[in-house]
């Protein structure tokens, strides 16, 4: 009787074992991929968050309300989407519906169109919504070949994955992963982390954190609603308010047009320093000076610190100074880690909206050059080792005269 009595309690265990999900399996990422695979559409807030590396605060946190359909007739992303400001979702923020993408420019009244015909890639270069992301990212994790490590964790009420991939390219997800260009900017940094947060409540994400050699991004889904809406519904253009001008996408169409600052007094502004000390534009007070607009996600910009470093150290104060502007952070810790991981010591100060609209900034880097009397000289887009060098250091010797 007692033997008959352990093998019934080892049995009880066996099937009380089996009933329950081991959530450190990769059983169990299966099962949520199923779960995903059943998302036909979903409603949600989600909240987009930028990070450095070694910073402790977010450099950008927004809320955007979005609209995402299954759409397995897209064989590239997978996908339709319309994302829309969650304080007013009247307001258009993005939009793609299988054949374009809409780039909405809200303080412009502008929507520039792109159906991916003017710069083909093998990927279409767009941010997939929260779930479609999520599956692409589960799928590659399940089913690759690629050297990867898999970490997961049952953490009370959610399950923690952690997917670091050790390829010679960094991987991205545009609804199936890609191994992305070697950059000149990544310095040998190729390692890709990507984490997902997974609810045990109805087994799927809720938030993604993706790791690269040049930023941090976050992504957390809140007020979730499932399959309530209808994919025959949605039509692009329900979404563009009727006074905005519709415009087709150029590839570097801007750049083609003289910049009308030039030869025009640059506009004034007061910014913060890391040490949050206020720094003017007429604190520039050499025979030529330069503002570069620049970005802590940058490779080119990144790229660009030697030279900026030995413009510092070639040149007298009184003949020549600089100050480079931040772009895409919006705190004071930011610009001193990234000061600290790259060694410098220039100016190096916070932008505000007013002044990247007044300068017109919409791509990193840029230089502009002034001259004594603080007018526009001449305008310098991108970085280019040597070629840029040699333009910046030609017209500033010219300016010196």
């Amino acid at each position: 009787m007692k033997n008959r009595h352990i093998l019934a309690l080892a049995l009880l265990m066996f099937l009380l074992n089996a009933c329950t999900d081991n959530y450190t399996s990769t059983d169990y990422l299966k099962k949520v991929l199923n779960n995903l695979e059943t998302i036909e559409s979903a409603t949600y807030t989600i909240i987009s968050e930028n990070w450095c590396h070694g910073d402790t605060v977010a450099s950008d946190i927004y809320y955007s309300f979005v609209k995402e359909y299954d759409n397995p007739s897209d064989t590239t992303i997978g996908s339709k989407f319309v994302r829309l400001n969650s304080s007013d979702t009247s307001i258009l923020e993005f939009c793609y519906d299988g054949e374009m993408r809409a780039l909405v420019y809200n303080d412009e009244k502008r929507i520039v169109l792109d159906s991916f015909n003017v710069n083909p890639k093998p990927f279409r270069p767009l941010a997939p919504p929260f779930f479609n992301y999520a599956k692409s990212i589960l799928t590659y994790a399940l089913e690759t070949n690629d050297s990867i490590s898999l970490d997961i964790k049952d953490l009370k009420d959610y399950v923690y994955l952690k997917l670091t991939i050790y390829e010679e390219n960094q991987v991205e997800f545009f609804g199936k992963a890609f191994h992305m260009p070697i950059s000149p900017y990544t310095y040998g940094e190729n390692t890709s982390i990507y984490e997902l947060w997974i609810d045990k409540t109805n087994n799927l994400p809720f938030k993604t954190r993706r790791e690269m050699y040049h930023n941090i991004s976050v992504r957390i889904c809140e007020n979730l609603e499932l399959n309530v809406i209808d994919i025959q519904d949605f039509k692009a253009s329900d979404y563009f308010p009727e006074d905005y001008r519709i415009e087709s996408y150029r590839l570097g169409g801007k750049r083609k047009k003289k910049n009308e600052l030039i030869g025009k007094e640059a506009p004034g502004w007061i910014l913060q320093t890391k040490d949050k000390l206020p720094f003017s534009l007429t604190d520039l007070k050499s025979k030529v000076s330069m503002i570069q607009f620049t970005s802590v996600s940058c490779g080119p910009c990144k790229a660009s610190i030697p030279f900026l470093k030995e413009l510092s150290s070639i040149y007298k104060k009184e003949d020549f100074d600089f100050v480079a502007i931040e772009c895409t952070s919006r705190n004071t810790n930011v610009l001193k880690s990234y000061m600290n991981r790259n060694q410098f010591e220039y100016k190096f100060v916070l932008s505000t909206k007013e002044v990247l609209k007044s300068y017109s900034i919409r791509s990193f880097p840029i230089f502009y050059i002034l001259d004594e009397n603080r007018i526009i000289r001449n305008v310098i887009y991108g970085y280019g080792k040597g070629s840029t060098e040699n333009e910046i250091k030609t017209i500033i010797n010219e300016l010196i005269k």
